[in-house]
């Protein structure tokens, strides 16, 4: 069963101990730019960011520097952060807010039901104006590319397929954790992720 509850301990052990953490806010700017860059080649403007699961909020100060004047919305299930940093809070399962540009869930879904992940995912066919930039644990991971030791053990592990199927449905991959609506996707064959 994976965690429910994301307290002090759980962003200290995973993301300020330099000695443990599974990511630093520098990732994440890379991780940005990356992501800029490319639907900067695709022509996508992106005026709003919608981060689902923001934690941190590593992606606000990136984002802000890609495309300036956007507007970020960080959405967080953790009462803790919501409390000390300002989040709405809720859940990529559900949120009902207003579809964004560019929507990022990040490290999110591998801590929901199979049931919730799926109705996590067609959320973001719904909220995902423009582009969507996807990052979840899958089985295929877990089981070669992972360092266990610095990785939280507390997830559901699904097969990639459980993803591409269900993102099948309102996007096309463009590589790198990147889709794009099917009604705008401009892409040659080869620049199609799976």
């Amino acid at each position: 069963m994976a965690r429910t509850e994301f307290d002090a301990d759980y962003y200290a052990r995973f993301y300020r101990d330099r000695r443990r953490r599974v990511a630093a806010e520098g990732d994440t700017a890379r991780l940005c730019a990356f992501v800029a860059a490319y639907l900067g080649h695709l022509g996508v403007k992106v005026r709003s960011v919608l981060d689902l699961g923001c934690g941190l909020g590593w992606w606000r100060g990136p984002s802000q520097a890609a495309w300036p004047g956007v507007r970020y919305r960080g959405v967080e299930w953790s009462h803790h952060l919501c409390h000390t940093l300002g989040w709405t809070h809720g859940s990529v399962v559900d949120h009902a807010g207003a579809p964004a540009d560019l929507v990022v869930c990040q490290g999110v879904l591998q801590y929901l039901s199979d049931r919730d992940a799926a109705r996590a995912l067609a959320n973001l066919g719904r909220l995902s104006r423009r582009a969507l930039y996807l990052e979840a644990v899958t089985e295929e991971d877990w089981n070669g590319l992972l360092d266990r030791a610095r990785s939280d053990q507390d997830i559901h592990v699904r097969p990639a397929a459980f993803y591409r199927t269900r993102l099948a449905r309102h996007f096309v991959s463009c590589g790198g954790g990147l889709y794009v609506p099917k009604a705008q996707a401009r892409l040659f064959e080869l620049e199609k992720g799976r």
